[in-house]
């Protein structure tokens, strides 16, 4: 989920707007290696075995819980009484067959890039002018989180949109997730998974695209602007990666509501990071084994970062909750999935300066919201800011319409019958065409 860079050892020793781990920056001869690499694309859907689906069911059936919690609400985690409730929904309602389904009814497809299997949702726009878009999830989030924006986007007539609104949608699963494969060595942080990703867009052929992402889909889409990866126009993000390296002894009132959120983050819900950043082996164990744990573990980050006014249901409906859940434990992925803590252990709060042209939306109950001066000094092509009044960390799931809104609006600066002089001049310096 949930990562906004921040290090338990640095989050206040950040390096303000600076290129933050340029060593894993591409190189040319690195580039040159992935090109010659088998390009085939493979299509591919899923069918989860009855076995698979009996076997989860009676883990749940036996499944031994804790005491009950010694304190009133969530401070301690999710609620026996409440858990107890939803994982015997989840044994007895619960259909994956309905999500499978949803899921086979997007193109997809599988490459190989770098030696790992990537999985992929392609879905092209009947609008032949659309504009190419790659947008990347986060943790404990997977594909399922754009279902509800891919038509939106790709058919915007369809949608209460224009033509010129319309996106072809690529929706890669980060390595270790879902679909893709698990990483068997070292090395998968979000600047080589950034290299994956415009080599992707390179096999697709899409000579020109933009870029979004949240979460850790927010580090890779800024990892793919500060790469200059070729034909990247610009990118969009909803969860902020600045924080600056000294805190002013006189905070504005936007500013002292954004490290009062940090802090709380720190000092109340880091636990799961540091556990994953730390000993992604160990909580695996555990996840493997479980689902009740591997449910528990997902679902407090629900409760935490949705805006759900005390109940992550008044957010996401329980089966979409129970879809990603469900696809973790299918893919058994939860230690796989975690190590991309560990891998990017060494990212301080701030990702560093983005000289290509940024859009950023503000969803209210994100882990902190900066204000816009701290995104300024690191976005100095900060072409598009909008606060929203409702909305969390999962802003395509929670709000698909706003959402979606808000994709168009900003890349409608970058399309190519109106770019903004500041896109206009970004290009012009790189050389490209549109």
């Amino acid at each position: 989920m949930i990562v906004n860079g921040i290090s338990r050892r640095s989050l206040l020793k950040a390096g303000a707007c600076t290129l933050a781990g340029t060593s894993g920056l591409l190189r040319a001869t690195d580039a040159l290696a992935w090109e010659q690499e088998g390009s085939a694309l493979a299509p591919f859907t899923f069918h989860a075995s009855q076995g698979a689906l009996d076997d989860l069911k009676l883990r749940l059936q036996q499944a031994r819980l804790p005491d009950r919690e010694t304190v009133a609400g969530w401070s301690q985690g999710v609620p026996l009484a409440k858990l107890q409730a939803l994982v015997e929904y989840w044994r007895t309602g619960y259909d994956w067959r309905r999500c499978e389904a949803k899921l086979n009814g997007f193109p997809q497809y599988r490459t190989q890039i770098a030696g790992l299997g990537i999985h992929f949702l392609h879905v092209r726009s009947p609008h032949v002018d659309a504009m190419p878009i790659i947008i990347t999830h986060g943790w404990p989030g997977s594909v399922i989180e754009f279902f509800k924006v891919i038509e939106p986007l790709t058919n915007p007539t369809a949608h209460g949109g224009r033509a010129e609104d319309a996106f072809h949608v690529v929706a890669p699963s980060l390595p270790g997730f879902g679909f893709s494969d698990k990483p068997a060595e070292r090395g998968w942080n979000v600047d080589r998974i950034a290299r994956a990703w415009a080599e992707l867009m390179r096999r697709l052929g899409y000579s020109h695209y933009v870029a979004q992402g949240g979460d850790w889909g927010a580090w890779v889409t800024t990892r793919l602007a500060q790469h200059h990866s070729p034909g990247l126009l610009g990118i969009h993000l909803n969860m902020p990666l600045v924080y600056p390296q000294t805190i002013p002894a006189t905070l504005q009132p936007a500013e002292q509501r954004a490290v009062e959120s940090m802090n709380r983050f720190q000092n109340g819900g880091f636990g799961f990071f540091l556990v994953q950043e730390t000993k992604p082996q160990m909580i695996g164990y555990a996840l493997a084994d479980s689902p009740v744990g591997q449910f528990a573990w997902i679902y407090e980050q629900f409760y935490e970062h949705t805006d759900n006014n005390g109940d992550p249901e008044s957010a996401l409906t329980r089966d979409e909750m129970l879809d990603d859940i469900t696809l973790y434990w299918l893919t058994d992925t939860a230690a796989s999935s975690a190590r991309i803590y560990f891998e990017n252990a060494d990212l301080g709060a701030n990702a560093g300066v983005v000289d290509l042209p940024v859009g950023y939306s503000t969803f209210p109950r994100e882990i902190y919201c900066p204000p816009r001066s701290w995104a300024e000094a690191c976005y100095p092509k900060l072409i598009y800011w909008h606060e929203l009044d409702r909305g969390g960390h999962f802003a395509a799931w929670e709000q698909p319409v706003l959402f979606t809104e808000e994709l168009r609006a900003c890349f409608r600066l970058l399309r190519n019958e109106r770019l903004s002089p500041i896109a206009n001049a970004a290009i012009a310096r790189r050389g490209d065409r549109i």
